[in-house]
């Protein structure tokens, strides 16, 4: 299982971006995390099939969707604000023989200017 994350970029506040998690095949659910300078790497959204799943502080800004024909999820990030800051990870978990395999991407950089 290979993850690319892609999309980051340095926006001012109020902007949108919208990061991508390309993978290298079928999977049912990715999460997206990100990390803040300085802080530890924090969950954001997941989606599960087609449901969706948005951390509570920013529901409402944060928007995660896919696209099966080309094995893609997207956040979409409205109105950005400087703590969203940060290097944004999407990850899967799969179980094989009883082990619990983890996939992180390489992250991608968003910089929110105030």
């Amino acid at each position: 299982v290979q993850l690319q994350a892609s999309g980051g970029g340095l926006v001012q506040a109020g902007e949108s971006l919208r990061l991508s998690c390309a993978a290298s095949g079928s999977i049912d659910a990715i999460e997206w995390y990100r990390q803040a300078p300085g802080k530890q790497r924090e969950w954001v959204a997941s989606i599960i099939k087609t449901s969706a799943h948005i951390e509570s502080s920013v529901k409402g800004r944060f928007t995660i969707s896919r696209n099966n024909a080309n094995h893609t999820v997207y956040l979409q990030i409205n109105n950005l604000k400087p703590e969203d800051t940060g290097a944004y990870y999407c990850s899967t978990v799969q179980g094989r023989s009883g082990v619990r395999y983890e996939y992180w991407g390489q992250g991608t950089l968003v910089t929110v200017s105030s």
